[in-house]
């Protein structure tokens, strides 16, 4: 009876929405080929604003590790930063320990530096970014989440079976989605892909205030970390003087790259 009403909550309020098909799924193999971008643009990329060199800690993605955050992490520390992993191994979701070390990490850099931290998530590490965000808002300079599914159904994702295999917490519970949904009282910037194969992107997409935007890239959901259009978008966005936040500007030849995501339809 608590699935049937669940599953009416969701569909009330959103609708009918999917996770995406095969052809999105199948275009996730193009993540190898966006990283390889990625290094052959290098010398673009680097053109990217330079920041102040205060602290970035970067959470990876469910099944994933530190190693995949390392090319994104070593970017950032050739625009200036100070950059972390977050030292957990594989990320297997919430289990026990786990919000308690991630927060005993938070403390050591805030403590080695004396300064707000900024904040990046890749998918899952995206709600890891956004709920440690609200708790410590006033350690948390701003946040950026990559193709992280904080809104719309919560099981409109190729990947929520694997989640509930691999963390043992099951996923759909109104009172606990809709927490999730609630942005943090920093800065925050989400980048999704409207072609992303694991995760429906419109449960990607922010609803935009003062301090909350969306960039949209051309990615896919396993290369959203490795993508140029990725790597600039985060570059540019941590290179705000502190308190001076400003939406990302479309304007120019950006408009090329990044289209409007606001804009009706799939394409």
């Amino acid at each position: 009876m608590n699935d049937m009403h669940n599953a009416q909550h969701w569909y009330d309020e959103y609708g009918i929405l999917r996770a995406p098909g095969l052809v999105r799924l199948a275009l996730e193999w193009r993540a190898p080929w966006e990283y390889g971008a990625a290094v052959a643009l290098r010398p673009l990329l680097n053109l990217a604003p330079k920041g102040d060199g205060h602290p970035v800690l970067v959470f990876p993605g469910m099944m994933a590790s530190d190693i995949t955050t390392a090319p994104l992490r070593s970017f950032l520390e050739s625009r200036g930063y100070v950059t972390y992993g977050w030292k957990l191994r594989t990320n297997l979701g919430p289990r026990a320990g786990v919000l308690e070390a991630c927060r005993a990490r938070l403390a050591e850099i805030r403590k080695r530096h004396k300064r707000r931290i900024s904040l990046i998530g890749w998918s899952l590490g995206g709600i890891y970014a956004r709920e440690f965000a609200k708790e410590f808002p006033r350690q948390v300079r701003l946040v950026i989440t990559l193709g992280t599914p904080f809104t719309g159904h919560p099981k409109a994702t190729n990947a929520w079976r694997l989640y509930e295999l691999v963390t043992g917490h099951k996923i759909g519970a109104p009172d606990v989605h809709t927490a999730l949904r609630v942005p943090p009282p920093v800065p925050v910037t989400s980048i999704f892909s409207r072609s992303d194969g694991v995760v429906a992107w419109q449960c990607s997409v922010e609803k935009e205030g003062p301090l909350h935007e969306n960039i949209e890239v051309e990615a896919s959901h396993l290369g959203l970390g490795f993508n140029p259009l990725s790597w600039y978008a985060i570059a540019d966005r941590l290179a705000q003087p502190e308190g001076k936040w400003r939406r990302f500007d479309r304007s120019g030849g950006r408009a090329w790259l990044y289209r409007d995501p606001k804009r009706s339809g799939w394409f």
